[in-house]
């Protein structure tokens, strides 16, 4: 099987396809950095919408999350943005903890996998 790689860079690419998976990097608000929670979060999952799109698959396909919060009493806000944004009936399996981002801009970080089919 061959790797794709998507938006690659000298450190990390963006997303990596592996035969009918697609695996993104831990994405963070790049267009909303300091601003709050759902903010953040929404901004985030813009950015997933766009690499599972330019990936070939959607969020209707999420497979597994992983999210990151600075603060872990920010859960119920982020949530909100996050529920509005999941596929209905679509869910993946996910977890969600609290630890130091990269800078203190940063409040959320999200990892998905995703089916391509």
């Amino acid at each position: 099987m061959t790797i794709r790689r998507i938006q690659p860079g000298p450190r990390m690419s963006q997303a990596v396809i592996h035969g009918n998976v697609v695996y993104l990097a831990g994405q963070v608000a790049a267009g909303a950095p300091g601003k709050s929670v759902t903010e953040q979060t929404k901004d985030i999952l813009t950015r997933i919408d766009a690499l599972l799109t330019e990936a070939g698959t959607d969020k209707s396909k999420l497979i597994t999350t992983n999210i990151w919060l600075s603060d872990i009493s920010t859960f119920a806000e982020m949530n909100a943005a996050w529920d509005a944004w999941v596929a209905p009936g679509n869910a993946p399996a996910r977890a969600t903890v609290e630890s130091k981002l990269a800078t203190p801009d940063y409040t959320v970080e999200i990892m998905v996998t995703a089916a391509l089919d």
